[in-house]
């Protein structure tokens, strides 16, 4: 989808503060697919800049000069302007040895060098999230804890992908029943509502799909453990997407077209995260390899269509689109879902199971137009 330039929703500004280029570079170009990101070498030049422009999070080398990392995040604390800016501390020294010195300072979190660069932006965002995440304790119980849960299994998968491990299906599905509970008593749009504004896109996207995935298992009749598995498949199915270079994961626009292979194999990326773990359900992982199948044979990844596509390809599809294209990005607005709809029947009837998407839209519209 293009770039919509009067969508004015801000990017969040990332700073990062590092008197070694090279690391900073590194880490300036591991966020800026997902961020703005300003770079200061020293403590006085940052606290200056900072101080122009404050932003959402900093990253302050504790080897920095000018006085140092600490003295610096001192400093901020001691500012009216960025007293509360949440500070990411790095350092190559002994974590038990800087505790106490990270704790004085005022910074609000250590991360240890060598640290991954998923481990890194897992710590960003989870200091921008922390507002939104914090507003969820004033939920009722159900959704609360569909949030939370969903959130803590979903880093754990990051995680387990990065050591090269399976998923423990065990978690997912703990984590899936108070959603799928909250389904049953009608508080499904708190949870939506809850994850709108979360930054972690990929997770954001797939909670959106499980809760969808398992109201529309509700509407057409199916039992509270078949909407559990939606739920569960609606989480996974795109977790390969933690593969995918993030620059092509996040770039604004359409993707060319060797981006969108690569883009593509989030699929089999997927399946090969869940296949390591025999207790996954088959449901699950048809939901995983199929969402981007079309009827006519032109998605992918084998290109199945008509009845190679069962009902869980063609829900999972419908669902996966009109969650893409409803979704708020940090380049577009959500797309009103009477639009998304409406693009769906009329430009998309060679692609979707129409008489399924007929029932998606007469009996859901209503439930999620204003979520």
């Amino acid at each position: 989808m293009p770039v919509t330039e009067s969508y004015d929703r801000q990017v969040p500004l990332v700073a990062v503060v590092d008197g070694n280029d090279l690391n900073r570079k590194q880490v300036a170009n591991a966020l800026i697919s997902f961020y703005r990101v300003v770079q200061y070498s020293d403590a006085d030049q940052a606290l200056n800049g900072l101080r122009k422009e404050a932003p959402e999070v900093a990253l302050v080398d504790d080897q920095t000069p000018g006085g140092g990392g600490y003295h610096l995040v001192r400093a901020m604390r001691w500012d009216r302007g960025l007293a509360t800016v949440p500070v990411i501390l790095t350092s190559s020294q002994d974590e038990r040895s800087v505790a106490a010195m990270v704790k004085g300072c005022g910074a609000n979190v250590l991360l240890s060098k060598p640290y991954r660069r998923s481990k890194l932006i897992i710590t960003v965002s989870k200091l921008l999230n922390r507002q939104v995440e914090e507003s969820w304790a004033k939920l009722p119980p159900r959704p609360r804890a569909a949030l939370n849960d969903t959130i803590s299994v979903f880093n754990s998968i990051s995680d387990a992908i990065d050591n090269g491990e399976g998923v423990d299906y065990r978690l997912v599905n703990d984590a899936c029943t108070p959603l799928v509970e909250a389904i049953e008593n009608n508080e499904f749009k708190s949870i939506l509502g809850g994850v709108r504004d979360h930054d972690n896109y990929t997770f954001a996207h797939s909670l959106k799909i499980a809760t969808l995935l398992s109201l529309f298992g509700k509407i057409i009749g199916l039992k509270y453990h078949d909407q559990l598995l939606l739920a569960g498949g609606g989480l996974l199915h795109d977790v390969g997407k933690m593969t995918i270079p993030h620059e092509i994961l996040n770039k604004p626009g359409r993707l060319l077209a060797d981006e969108f292979e690569v883009m593509k194999r989030h699929v089999p990326a997927t399946l090969a995260v869940l296949e390591v773990n025999d207790s996954i359900p088959k449901g699950a992982i048809i939901i995983a390899a199929q969402h981007h199948e079309k009827l006519d044979g032109t998605g992918y990844p084998k290109g199945l269509k008509g009845r190679e596509l069962n009902e869980l390809a063609r829900m999972s599809s419908i669902v996966d689109v009109f969650g893409a294209l409803t979704d708020r990005r940090a380049y577009k607005p959500p797309m009103p879902a009477e639009q998304a709809l409406g693009i769906m029947t009329d430009q998309m009837s060679a692609y979707l199971d129409q008489n399924l998407l007929k029932m998606f839209k007469s009996m859901m519209l209503d439930a999620v137009q204003d979520v």
